[in-house]
C-alpha cells in the first residue's frame, strides 16, 4: 500500500505554525518554538499543510507500507 506523509526540512523551517492551524488531524507542533514537527502516526498525507506553508518548506513523501 502507497501511503504519503508529510515532512518538514527543519533547516529552513521558521515555526510560523501556519501548518498547524490548517492540520484536521492535529499532527503538527512546535516544540520549543524552533521548527514544526510532524507525528507521523498521526498524519494522513492529506498535503494542506505544504499548500499553507509559506516557505514551501514541507513536503510529502511517498512510502510503501
Amino acid at each position: 500500500m502507497i501511503k504519503r506523509k508529510a515532512v518538514v526540512n527543519v533547516q529552513e523551517c521558521v515555526a510560523c505554525g501556519c501548518c498547524i492551524k490548517v492540520c484536521p488531524r492535529n499532527a503538527i507542533t512546535v516544540p520549543n518554538g524552533i521548527h514544526a514537527s510532524i507525528d507521523r502516526d498521526l498524519c494522513v498525507g492529506c498535503g494542506m499543510c505544504a499548500k499553507e506553508c509559506p516557505a514551501s518548506i514541507i513536503t510529502l513523501e511517498v512510502t510503501e507500507e
